[in-house]
């Protein structure tokens, strides 16, 4: 497993209810471009069907299907999850640094956490001076 953190400037009940919102996922997650989260929402043994584009240098750029599965939701703490195409685990945990301080680490069975890391710094930053 791949795994990489960054500290967030932004208290952990910020970027856990950034965390908790299905619809962000396609916001901070490579690859992912929608969302549409089944009625169970951020919950255990939730499937959201995500959507995604696949470039091929032959056959060009289609936008796919496949779904995300919910496995372990400890809350403000840590989340796991499946995305079934490409075949992924993904582990995000948030530790507290200080109050306003926050540290996101992403563990990833396949590729690299990096832009995923470097986006959710981008996107919560709630504690950053203006």
């Amino acid at each position: 497993m791949s795994v990489g953190s960054t500290e967030l400037l932004a208290p952990r009940a910020d970027v856990w209810g950034f965390l908790a919102e299905p619809y962000h996922l396609s916001d901070w997650w490579p690859g992912i471009t929608g969302v549409d989260p089944d009625l169970r929402g951020f919950a255990p043994g939730a499937r959201w069907k995500v959507h995604s584009t696949k470039r091929n240098i032959f056959t060009g750029t289609r936008v796919v299907e496949t779904l995300v599965l919910i496995r372990e939701i400890d809350p403000f703490e840590r989340w796991t999850w499946h995305l079934l195409q490409p075949a992924t685990d993904v582990e995000v945990r948030l530790r507290v640094l200080a109050e306003d301080r926050t540290v996101v680490t992403v563990g990833v069975s396949r590729g690299s956490p990096t832009i995923a890391l470097k986006r959710l710094y981008d996107l919560v930053q709630t504690a950053a001076e203006l």
